[in-house]
């Protein structure tokens, strides 16, 4: 039986990697083998390119070079990570996907789509996710928990981006979750991660369930 594959998207401080790790804590509590991982990255070679676009090394280049970079490595996840899990059946639950390169590169960058999608046929080709939550949070807001989270640490290669730069790119993941309905869900990620576990196990359950949930399940979010 094939996986199910459910990506998070958003802005900057928005949660994801927090609201990653709850919902895979909640899928396995219901039985199911679940695989976490994240973008770039996830897999040895993703894993090298992440380091070069992360650092900033390859901003010089411009944002088509990145994207074809972004490209690279994703096609790398894929082969060695994503798509031998829903092979065995697992639930795969990503930290950003192809739709970051959508709207970083191909909206925020002003790549031609043309070459944004021809890259995401090549590289995804039917591997799309079942299920995008899309978190939302205001610039400013997700601005402060990054720096709060990094310390005194430098941002890295997006994070150090201009704050006109981060509206943008609020405004354009909102699009996306208006124009891809059909796949993506819209989530306020304001609110205590609690009860943005809560607002995402709601949708993962509306639109990839039934699940066989036990009492604890069905009280609340898990810790």
């Amino acid at each position: 039986m094939k996986g199910r594959f459910i990506t998070f998207e958003g802005g900057e401080g928005t949660g994801k990697s927090t609201q990653v790790a709850l919902l895979a804590d909640r899928l396995r509590q219901a039985g199911m083998q679940v695989v976490t991982t994240r973008e770039p990255g996830g897999s040895p070679g993703a894993e090298i390119i992440r380091h070069v676009i992360l650092s900033g090394a390859a901003k010089p280049l411009g944002a088509e070079a990145e994207a074809m970079l972004f490209a690279a490595a994703r096609d790398d996840h894929l082969a060695h990570t994503i798509r031998p899990a829903l092979r065995r059946g697992d639930w795969v639950v990503c930290d950003r996907f192809a739709d970051s390169t959508r709207v970083y590169q191909g909206i925020l960058g002003e790549v031609d789509q043309r070459l944004i999608r021809r890259l995401e046929r090549l590289v995804v080709g039917d591997t799309m996710p079942d299920l995008t939550v899309v978190l939302d949070a205001p610039a400013e807001t997700g601005l402060a928990r990054a720096r709060a989270r990094r310390g005194h640490d430098d941002g890295d290669r997006f994070e150090g981006e201009t704050i006109e730069f981060h509206q943008k790119l609020r405004d354009a993941y909102r699009q996306l979750a208006l124009e891809e309905s059909s796949r993506c869900v819209l989530v306020n990620a304001t609110d205590a991660p609690e009860r943005v576990a809560e607002k995402i196990w709601k949708h993962v359950v509306d639109r990839l369930g039934p699940f066989e949930t036990s009492p604890v399940l069905m009280g609340g979010a898990a810790e």
